[in-house]
């Protein structure tokens, strides 16, 4: 498949993250792009905005004319799709060259100097970094990120084709589609076991990702993997040390195998970030990007929006919004709060994000929600999944042990946030809380 020579590319699911990116990075580059997605969103806004055609319901008559020749047009979707689909059937039936969307992204990355980020907590973060490093250090890089960065309000870091920046994901085994030249490997906690089954195949899927790198492989300190490593407060090949917090703000010391940079500066809080901003550096150094160079492109580094990110920082009140929806991402985040605002009370609004989730890691969440001082729980988002026969938020709600803890409809949410005296209020999920976020924001400085 030559990409160069299609012309017409029609996106089934083009809202995703990772699907919104590819599709915008087609479209800058004069393809002529459409697609489906079942719900409206900042994301489908803005594609629209650069001339993407994008409809909202499943169905084959809002398909462009253009896009029903099945020898020029290229498909692409998402797992996540049901597989009645009648969009994506009619595709599939018609003779249409029809690829998932890690299919692609391999395409576009083969023939570049590929610098992939994988692992089941940190790879949105740490691949974003990069992306921001290699671009402040004049690298000519193109950025395919699961999450939108705060620097440049996009999922895409748009660059030349010779180097590219790519956030690898192990759902569905996509990111054994990469030819990645440098890796990091961040994380290997059992997750996505609706696809793997057990953690000893998510083990293997990741070591065949390992042995696919080309040239130098970097995996987090512990790892059951052969490559450089690196950590914090402990040695490595990378490692960060003398770690302090001033004003908000990290400031440490990086050890690399060749030299030491003192008094490195990072905004973004937890030693989780920390960990992932050491990774970050040791990509770039290991592709020829100077220690000083980085340390001035991690100094401006904003974050990434929905991790971690403040929606009011008051005196009185502080509202955090977060993706975590792992019992590991979730105990970061607490551990991060308690640090910035030690003795301060918090109440968790988390809602699970599939009912295989939820079923497979129920007493890990448990133990990961009663960390906090009071938790509410919104129903299960089912995502791509059909409710499983007794998995609901209250059979959850039984496993936190804490007296100050309740379910809520998305409708009440507010109301039961406001009348909560916690000092820091927390929304943390993979689903659609996101879109609650706002309105929660809006009630409670109504309120103050």
């Amino acid at each position: 498949m030559n990409l160069k020579e299609i012309q017409h590319i029609y996106f089934i699911g083009i809202g995703g993250i990772g699907m919104s990116a590819l599709a915008r990075y087609f479209a800058v580059n004069g393809k002529d792009v459409a697609g489906f997605d079942n719900v409206e969103s900042n994301i489908t806004k803005g594609l629209q905005e650069i001339g993407v055609n994008i409809h909202f319901k499943d169905s084959l008559e809002l398909i462009p004319d253009a896009f029903k020749n099945s020898k020029e047009v290229l498909v692409v979707y998402t797992p996540a799709i049901p597989v009645n689909h009648s969009e994506w059937n009619y595709f599939l039936k018609c003779g249409f060259t029809v690829l998932k969307r890690s299919q692609v992204l391999g395409e576009i990355t083969k023939n570049t100097t590929c610098l992939a980020v994988a692992g089941t907590h940190g790879k949105t973060t740490t691949s974003t970094i990069l992306g921001h490093i290699m671009k402040e250090s004049g690298v000519n890089a193109t950025s395919f990120l699961g999450g939108i960065s705060e620097n440049y309000n996009s999922n895409l870091i748009l660059g030349g084709d010779t180097v590219s920046v790519v956030e690898a994901d192990e759902y569905d085994r996509s990111f054994l589609q990469l030819s990645p030249n440098i890796a990091c490997i961040t994380s290997m906690d059992a997750d996505h076991l609706d696809v793997y089954g057990e953690k000893e195949a998510l083990e293997k899927s990741f070591l065949e990702f390992s042995n696919k790198v080309s040239d130098i492989l970097i995996v987090r300190k512990g790892l059951p993997l052969k490559g450089l490593t690196y950590s914090i407060n402990e040695k490595a090949d990378y490692y960060a040390d003398n770690i302090k917090i001033k004003g908000g703000v990290y400031i440490f010391d990086v050890k690399t195998p060749l030299e030491i940079i003192k008094n490195v500066e990072f905004n973004l809080p937890g030693k989780h970030n920390v960990l992932n901003a050491v990774a970050a550096l040791a990509m770039a150094n290991c592709y020829g990007v100077s220690l000083q160079v980085i340390a001035k492109a991690l100094l401006s580094f904003k974050g990434i929006k929905r991790r971690f990110s403040f929606k009011i920082k008051a005196d009185n009140l502080v509202l955090i919004d977060d993706y975590a929806h792992h019992p590991t991402e979730i105990n970061a985040v607490e551990n991060s709060i308690r640090e910035l605002y030690p003795n301060k009370s918090i109440l968790a609004v988390f809602q699970p994000h599939l009912y295989s989730r939820t079923r497979d890691f129920a007493e890990d969440f448990g133990k990961s929600l009663s960390l906090f001082d009071e938790v509410i729980l919104l129903d299960i988002y089912p995502a791509r999944e059909k409710p499983i026969e007794g998995i609901t938020s209250n059979w959850l709600l039984d496993k936190i042990n804490l007296t100050k803890k309740k379910l809520s409809t998305k409708e009440e949410l507010s109301e039961h946030v406001k009348k909560s005296n916690a000092f820091v209020k927390l929304m943390i999920g993979a689903g659609d809380i996101g879109k609650l976020v706002d309105e929660v924001a809006k009630e409670l400085l109504d309120e103050n």
